[in-house]
């Protein structure tokens, strides 16, 4: 069956790469980020291969078909289409801003639609107006480092710091590909001024989160804000991983939501317990939003998430300022508070879904430790309750 532009609009991603076939070869590949891009499967002296042809809606449907049957003459000429593309890729002036653009293709489906969105963005606002159509073999070091002052005199310390580290995978990318000799970002470690690294702001101290936990329970307003900001303290995930809550992920009965790979900032999957408090919002949200996909719809359409700054408003509006709490602040506030109950840090770190950074660790922690971390989420949501009413409870510390 052939594809229609109104079902590859109409594509949803999954759990997994999706593919969606054409005929003759050709396919869409739909990520689990929701990345389109047209590919071409082929066989030549028995082996298969594959071609890459563009995203999609940049190369439309026409456009695709367009490149396959190119690709089919290729091959009964008994050419390689792939070696035809190699070659006219890299007879291409190979400069800074043609790499930057290809290497970020090659990294979209390692990366959420956000990060991708981030550099590419960086890129063109910081880079390119300077570098941009410049030979990539030529840049020298010293060129770099004044893009990387004109950054840090506008006071962006830490997105200057980004923009070097981001310049430095392109120049590496070239030296990958037989287009520059080497990364002149390597020269200029220590030349620019270090970044002051600031926490965000986090109320710790029991009293204050009494108080808090009492503001959001009498919060009124939508009701996505008004269930997101009561959940949060209880889930602690990053904002950006509770605002594009889907009800797929939740398995209710179970007390599980299961966070896919593609919307975690470490790219796996990530489960968080969920306490009897975080169960009881959710049935009651799911019998309001629950006949859509997004768990925390958005006022203006039921297609789009509550939007970045919703909690924080939120918070503002319960008279915490931004110096004094954030939406990512509960995360903190979680950490310093169970560490301080003595609950096992590599409990606490695999529920804030930190890296862990010995990987055999890591798998075992993630596959051992998910019954200790149930009953931590219990504890702390009680512990919540408790700070909330002002109702004693017993001694907090855990082994």
């Amino acid at each position: 069956m052939k594809l229609t532009d109104t079902a590859i609009r109409n594509a949803r991603p999954g759990d997994r790469l999706r593919k969606l076939f054409d005929g003759d070869g050709l396919y869409l590949s739909v990520s689990p980020t929701g990345h389109k891009a047209w590919r071409f499967k082929y066989y030549l002296d028995g082996k298969e291969k594959h071609l890459q042809f563009g995203r999609y809606p940049e190369i439309t449907l026409k456009a695709a078909r367009d490149r396959r049957l190119e690709a089919r003459r290729a091959l009964e000429m008994g050419t390689d289409p792939g070696a035809v593309q190699k070659a006219e890729r890299l007879a291409r002036p190979a400069t800074f801003e043609a790499l930057a653009t290809e290497w970020l293709e090659v990294q979209r489906n390692k990366l959420t639609p956000k990060t991708f969105d981030n550099k590419r963005e960086r890129f063109a606002a910081f880079v390119f107006p300077y570098l941009g159509k410049r030979p990539i073999a030529e840049i020298k070091a010293l060129e770099v480092l004044d893009v990387l002052k004109r950054i840090e005199e506008r006071g962006r310390h830490e997105t200057a710091h980004r923009v070097r580290s981001e310049c430095g995978n392109i120049f590496r990318y070239a030296v990958a590909t037989g287009r520059a000799e080497r990364d002149p970002t390597v020269d200029l470690r220590g030349a620019i001024a270090a970044v002051v690294r600031r926490n965000r702001p986090a109320i710790v101290d029991p009293v204050r989160i009494g108080e808090l936990m009492r503001a959001i329970a009498g919060y009124r307003g939508d009701v996505s804000t008004e269930c997101a900001l009561k959940l949060m303290p209880l889930v602690f995930v990053r904002p950006g991983e509770l605002r594009l809550a889907e009800w797929p992920e939740f398995n209710l009965a179970a007390a599980e939501w299961r966070i896919p790979a593609a919307r975690m900032k470490m790219r796996e999957l990530h489960v968080v317990p969920l306490s009897s408090q975080a169960l009881a919002l959710l049935k009651d949200l799911h019998v309001l939003t629950g006949s859509g996909r997004l768990v925390f719809p958005s006022i203006r359409s039921r297609d789009r998430a509550i939007s970045d700054n919703t909690l924080n408003a939120a918070l503002r509006r319960l008279g915490f300022g931004g110096d004094e709490m954030v939406a990512h602040g509960f995360r903190s506030m979680a950490s310093t508070c169970l560490n301080e109950q003595g609950w096992h840090p590599d409990l606490i770190e695999l529920q804030l879904a930190h890296a862990e950074r010995n990987e055999v660790r890591g798998a075992y922690n993630r596959a051992q430790r998910l019954a200790e971390r149930r009953k931590m989420m219990q504890a702390w949501a009680d512990y919540l309750d408790r700070l909330r009413t002002g109702a004693p409870g017993p001694d907090e510390a855990n082994s």
